[in-house]
């Protein structure tokens, strides 16, 4: 494939700003270094640094056997530096500003270089404390959603548990699934519902460590249902993937209709995604639901959220999304409550219910801020007949 002059100069230009930026941080570090009397040595440090800043990148080079875990290392810190980089940019940035009010009036002594590097590295390791718990302690939130349709064979009352953006992989591994599979079956749910990102990319270390019988733990009465997230695909190991899951009596829908114990149907719809590869990549929403029985309710997975006027058009009484981690960190949420109609939590669409995950696992660092690690429980009530 002919790679095009345009790209190279994007990308060219990308890692020239990622560079300056990641200067800019490691330049504060060695002045605040020598204010406080720390000796360092250029090449101690930069070459470090470099390799720290760069690890998600590096980590993801495939390694001889004797070599990967040295690359899943630096990839898990590499990943834990994205958050540091991000809160570190905009503290020194803050720290700057005063700087140079200081500068303009009476100078800037070494007391404030020593000052406000130290507050801005505590905050940092402070704000990497409550990340990792934010991250790593997951929350129920709880949704009663009434649908204006009757109850079939008596059943008004459903218990569903949704968990979306798991991420199993490196960062998010056995310890954390386990949580997820306790704390879903002790709801005792009637149904399990995983709206995407099951896995982070590559399913080696899903495959490696065995995840896939934790994840089969999973109890529901009506079963467990899932649909493809962008991860899925951008891990190339989609196929393998959905034969896993069947494996462990977890279906993936993809672009599929489920009626479930002739009650309701779970619809779940390929990711976005798929539409790179054509007009045919994914059904319209209106045609994965042109076939259900509008007298029944139609609970609907779409990884992204996307689409919610389409949607409640075709006749879905319940759309359930992830994908957006609702930014995971500050000050993020901005960017993705501008992007999406609902980037997380409730809304009411017509006579639709949207519910957004911020989801359960995490991508790149595993730190959140403004966000929280969840599993969502829907109390989904009929009409009596």
């Amino acid at each position: 494939m002919k790679v095009q002059p345009r790209f190279i100069v994007l990308i060219s230009l990308l890692l020239t700003v990622y560079a300056a930026l990641n200067f800019y941080i490691g330049w504060h570090m060695t002045e605040w270094s020598s204010a406080v009397g720390i000796g360092y040595s250029p090449y101690g440090f930069w070459i470090p640094f470099a390799l720290l800043a760069y690890g998600f990148l590096l980590g993801r080079i495939p390694l001889p056997n004797p070599l990967k875990p040295a690359g899943r290392l630096l990839k898990v810190a590499g990943s834990v530096y994205i958050f540091v980089m991000e809160i570190g940019l905009l503290l020194f940035l803050l720290a700057d500003a005063v700087r140079l009010v200081l500068w303009l009036t009476n100078g800037v002594s070494e007391a404030y270089i020593v000052g406000s590097g130290t507050v801005v590295l505590g905050l940092i390791a402070l704000l990497l404390l409550v990340g990792s718990r934010n991250a790593w302690s997951p929350v129920v939130r709880s949704h009663e959603l009434r649908i204006d349709k009757p109850a079939r064979r008596g059943k008004t009352e459903w218990t569903v548990a949704v968990a979306s953006d798991i991420h199993l992989g490196n960062l998010v591994g056995r310890k954390h699934l386990l949580r997820l599979v306790e704390r879903i079956n002790a709801m005792k749910p009637d149904l399990i519902l995983l709206p995407g990102d099951v896995i982070d990319d590559s399913i080696e270390p899903f495959l490696r460590n065995r995840m896939g019988e934790l994840l089969g733990r999973l109890q529901a009465e009506h079963g467990v249902y899932a649909v493809l997230g962008n991860h899925e695909y951008y891990g190339g190991h989609m196929e393998r993937y959905v034969e896993e899951m069947k494996g462990i009596g977890i279906r993936v829908l993809r672009d599929e209709t489920v009626e479930v114990d002739g009650k309701l149907y779970v619809a779940g719809r390929k990711d976005k995604t798929a539409e790179a590869s054509g007009p045919d990549g994914r059904l319209a929403v209106r045609e994965l639901l042109r076939d259900v029985d509008p007298r029944k309710p139609v609970l609907l997975m779409d990884h992204q959220p996307t689409q919610f006027a389409k949607a409640e058009e075709a006749g879905a009484d319940v759309l359930l999304s992830g994908h957006t981690h609702r930014g995971q960190f500050w000050p993020n949420h901005l960017f993705t409550k501008r992007l999406f109609e609902l980037d997380w939590g409730y809304m009411r669409k017509g006579a639709m219910h949207v519910v957004v995950s911020s989801g359960f696992g995490s991508w790149g660092p595993p730190i959140r801020l403004g966000s929280r690690s969840e599993i969502i429980r829907l109390k989904l009530i009929l009409q009596a007949r």
